[in-house]
């Protein structure tokens, strides 16, 4: 116990398994590096891209592949703006032909989607679109 009273985060006893000090770094290295986390949140947005879904106030809401891709790389990186071409390269298939104006509606779909929180993704006059609002409403 004296090892906590020093400053340590964690420490482990003779005799240990090796699995014990595996799982005990990687949960130190989860605490040290909080955009190790799998969870993406911003405001009143929970964003999990491992499982593939996103809760609004604690509300799931279904989104297309596409939006999921937008709003994940918005909330990463939430005050930067993204131009529809980083969008079209983040969310859609590699081979993509259309438009970059096709990202537009793709946003106007996932802001009806977000409901009250759509306001939140913020149009860029002739650039793209950022995350603004991080505070609760």
């Amino acid at each position: 116990m004296a090892g906590f009273d020093l400053g340590a985060d964690d420490y482990i006893q003779k005799p240990f398994s090796p699995r014990e000090v595996v799982r005990r770094v990687r949960a130190v290295l989860r605490r040290a590096d909080p955009e190790s986390s799998p969870l993406l949140r911003f405001a009143e947005l929970e964003l999990d891209p491992e499982r593939h879904t996103l809760c609004v106030d604690s509300e799931p809401v279904e989104l297309t592949v596409t939006e999921f891709g937008i709003l994940a790389t918005l909330m990463r990186k939430p005050a930067r703006v993204f131009s529809r071409a980083e969008l079209i390269e983040a969310a859609f298939d590699r081979d993509f032909d259309g438009l970059e104006r096709t990202v537009d509606a793709h946003v106007g779909n996932l802001r009806r989607k977000l409901r009250g929180a759509g306001k939140r993704v913020i149009t860029a006059q002739g650039v793209g679109y950022r995350l603004a609002g991080g505070e609760r409403a």
